[in-house]
């Protein structure tokens, strides 16, 4: 492509999210009838705002490398071999133990760090979860299937190219997240990385999808079960991350080992 055009790739999509995400949260304000729409408190309406601005954005970036570099939707998928929904499945299962595993840990080592009250179950803790999986795959379209590629093909050599491709696409995708906190800034860069690491390892979208959706559920169902049931706020100002990230920050790089493994071994067996 022309050095121009993966610069259209990478910011369009994001930007998209943005405005959708604003328009999203004023339908929101008028329907729950809000005063202040942009509150940083998440109700479900607010919650399936999100994920549904980040779930377009993610189809939009598809669709705009697609029609720009006249490639297969599919190769954005997983490339050169298909879809695999078993490797799907198998990393689901693998990826929520390692998440629920890293969530425990957090639990007993820093139990004030998350900011947890009390428990408690009601509508919204479903209604939280419902658009989950849609922002998880949303943001591994517009970063791993298409920032990531887009940003590695200003480079020729293959190793150089990974590498553009991968610190682009997770400071992108670190930048997108908005935090000022150097803790919580440098766990997204470690997420972005660690899933761009599965998508290359396992050359498909399988795996960091699994772990994405995997996290991503679980810390909601935990946040908005430890916020008695209701809404919650993230916050990702200064000072608002810490050491404990560091745990989390393990469950990426495991999750990267365990990829790693699995497809090695899938590779000898059909090898032998």
């Amino acid at each position: 492509m022309s050095w121009w055009k993966p610069l259209v790739v990478i910011l369009v999509p994001p930007l998209a999210m943005v405005v959708l995400q604003v328009l999203f949260y004023q339908i929101v304000g008028v329907i729950e009838g809000s005063d202040d729409p942009m509150a940083a408190t998440l109700t479900p309406l607010k919650f399936l705002a999100v994920n549904l601005s980040i779930g377009a954005a993610g189809v939009l970036a598809v669709l705009l490398l697609v029609w720009i570099a006249k490639v297969p939707w599919r190769s954005l998928i997983s490339s050169p071999r298909a879809f695999d929904a078993r490797r799907l499945t198998h990393y689901s299962i693998g990826a929520a133990l390692l998440v629920g595993a890293g969530i425990g840990v957090v639990a007993v080592v820093a139990p004030d760090s998350p900011g947890w009250t009390a428990f408690g179950v009601t509508g919204t803790t479903i209604g939280m979860l419902a658009s989950t999986p849609v922002q998880a795959a949303g943001e591994e379209l517009m970063f791993r299937s298409v920032a990531l590629p887009a940003a590695a093909s200003w480079v020729r050599a293959v190793r150089p190219a990974l590498v553009v491709g991968l610190v682009v696409s997770s400071l992108g995708f670190a930048v997108v997240h908005g935090s000022t906190d150097p803790w919580l800034f440098g766990y997204y860069t470690v997420i972005a990385l660690s899933t761009g690491l599965m998508a290359i390892i396992s050359r498909g979208i399988e795996a960091p999808v699994a772990f994405h959706v995997a996290n991503n559920v679980l810390f909601t169902t935990v946040n908005t079960l430890m916020a008695d049931g209701g809404a919650f706020t993230i916050d990702r100002s200064t000072d608002t991350g810490d050491a404990s990230l560091l745990i989390l920050g393990a469950v990426n790089v495991a999750m990267v080992l365990l990829v790693w493994l699995r497809e090695r071994r899938t590779r000898a067996t059909s090898a032998g």
